[in-house]
């Protein structure tokens, strides 16, 4: 593991961290909204080239150990804005936050028709740089993904080769608007779904048929098996309901993503709650 020196990239931190905080979003602990800004860190190195896997890391005031959690961004990218949206409130919070940026370091703007393979791991190799950190709780880690990165989030939690493999091991996941379709809903820890009924990226349907135990035919299989999914739904949103938009919302291959006020401020609600009852705060 080794820190950064000051880039242009940690320039822009600064600059993020700079803007006042007179008017603090929703969510944020207004007792630790002035916390120092995000430290870009070098996830691992190498990253099987010689562009390691980055990200932003940011630590509550105070000592600690502390609960940590892994932020994935979507298939497109932005993980810059959501560590601003995200991982600054959950830092407020008392949470170590690490937002990882799966894309710069592969030269990739979005994830593609057809993403790399070993995205699938960034998760954990996450994982594995918070549990060595001096400031960090290896045993209450959870893992936050957005869209692709809720899929990799639940694959990471999913019972199965890739969470057996791990020696570090996650203890709550949180999946925003995810694809549910190809998940059999046997979670090895407390799971959090958030999604919009109105999505028709990543229906919530699909959700519903993993935790209730269906297949995407309405077939019924065994459930139960696995920790507890708790699932919500909100009536009216859309994909990407927690990020603010444009004036006119934007089309994601022909889908409609749009800002809701409403959900975003009962998600931060739901998050909160969820995060405390299975990785509680620094003590």
């Amino acid at each position: 593991m080794r820190w950064w020196p000051v880039t242009q990239l940690a320039k822009i931190v600064v600059l993020f961290a700079a803007i006042s905080t007179a008017s603090i979003a929703p969510g944020i602990d207004p007792c630790l909204a002035a916390e120092a800004p995000p430290i870009a860190v070098e996830i691992e190195s190498p990253l099987a080239s010689s562009h390691p896997l980055q990200g932003y890391l940011r630590q509550p005031v105070g000592a600690g150990p502390s609960p940590a959690v892994v932020l994935l961004h979507s298939c497109r990218g932005d993980w810059a804005r959501l560590d601003q949206r995200w991982g600054k409130r959950i830092a407020s919070w008392g949470h170590v936050t690490l937002t990882v940026d799966s894309l710069g370091p592969r030269g990739l703007k979005s994830c593609g028709e057809n993403p790399p393979q070993n995205l699938i791991l960034d998760a954990y190799r996450a994982l594995a740089f918070l549990a060595r950190h001096p400031s960090v709780d290896p045993a209450r880690i959870a893992v936050l993904g957005f869209a692709s990165g809720g899929r990799v989030a639940l694959a990471s939690v999913e019972h199965g080769f890739l969470e057996q493999a791990s020696p570090n091991k996650f203890h709550a996941a949180i999946a925003f608007y995810p694809p549910c379709r190809s998940f059999k809903g046997r979670m090895t820890v407390p799971t959090l779904i958030l999604i919009g009924e109105r999505d028709t990226v990543t229906p919530a349907e699909e959700c519903r048929n993993m935790v209730d135990g269906r297949d995407a035919w309405g077939i019924s299989r065994q459930k139960d098996l696995g920790a507890p999914i708790k699932l919500i739904v909100y009536p009216d949103a859309h994909h990407g309901f927690d990020a603010p938009n444009p004036a006119t919302p934007p089309k994601l291959s022909g889908h409609h993503l749009e800002f809701n006020q409403s959900a975003t401020d009962q998600s931060v609600v739901a998050l909160r709650e969820f995060l405390d009852a299975t990785i509680g705060r620094r003590e």
